[in-house]
């Protein structure tokens, strides 16, 4: 095992037993179960940085106060981070209504501005957070425009393409109402929800404060969250325009995934690309 890691663990007062086991889920950085004395942990290796990022980001929704339970963060050192392991159950339709609730609470809890305290990461990708009292212009500037000028740059967009997310980020005050910026997960793709014996969890976040359906929007995409979750995240209230705002906050990570993966997510882009344009014909 390697010293550093061990030298952490020895600061934890944990004892190993065994080896580190990998765990599915490690497109962006190395993830391991480890049985301790102790008890189970989980321990990923990844840059130092986003390694920080993903333990201030776990420590601010744990603080948050919603039901969701949130694994603790052990220590992070280097490139090595130790969180508290959960055991999982399967998916249940009570689940999903748990899950619906917390992330209400969760995006009850309100800053004063959009973005977070400094810059994070999501995935690989360098996550600007300025803070703007905007939501609007922070969706234009930190999002939208940053990461398809990260993906024209790179050749994995056409200039036309990037004109055409440019018109849709300069047009989002003509129907988009600014919103109080709350706390969001982030990256919340239906890998990052798992389901224990005490109700949903979330796992690596990339936070920052904005609209609320940012993290709906991206469960959405890659996933079925349920009408049992709907209904209860909703709770009657779904906003009219909720498929333009949809298409809006699956663009950012759709234009993410061209740049970690490459062109086989281009057609989730032009999807969303269209819906906007037919809303706003």
């Amino acid at each position: 095992m390697n010293a550093e890691l061990l030298e952490i663990l020895s600061v934890l007062q944990l004892s190993p037993r065994g080896a580190l086991t990998p765990l599915s889920g490690g497109d962006i950085a190395a993830v391991f179960e480890l049985d301790t004395a102790e008890g189970a942990v989980v321990i990923k290796q990844d840059d130092p940085a986003r390694l920080r990022g993903e333990a201030e980001g776990l420590r601010a929704l744990k603080g948050a106060g919603s039901s969701l339970i949130i694994p603790e963060v052990l220590g992070q050192a280097g490139e090595w981070l130790v969180i508290e392991a959960l055991h999982t159950v399967p998916r249940s339709t009570q689940g999903d209504i748990q899950l619906g609730e917390g992330l209400r609470e969760l995006h009850g809890v309100i800053g004063s501005e959009h973005g977070w305290l400094h810059d994070n990461a999501c995935g690989r990708t360098p996550q600007p957070n300025a803070p703007m009292s905007d939501g609007r212009a922070f969706q234009r500037e930190c999002r939208l425009l940053a990461l398809a000028r990260a993906c024209l740059d790179q050749r994995l967009i056409t200039p036309e393409l990037y004109a055409r997310v440019e018109t849709q980020a300069h047009t989002l005050e003509q129907w988009l109402p600014d919103a109080s910026p709350c706390l969001v997960h982030g990256d919340l793709w239906a890998g990052n929800v798992l389901y224990t014996a005490k109700g949903p969890a979330l796992i690596d976040p990339a936070v920052y404060r904005h609209y609320p359906e940012v993290d709906i929007a991206m469960l959405t995409l890659f996933g079925e969250p349920g009408a049992a979750f709907f209904d209860a995240y909703w709770n009657g209230f779904a906003p009219q325009d909720w498929p333009r705002r949809e298409a809006l906050f699956q663009l950012y990570p759709l234009l993410n995934h061209v740049l970690l993966f490459g062109d086989m997510y281009l057609g989730g882009v032009e999807r969303c690309m269209k819906a906007l344009e037919r809303s706003r014909a």
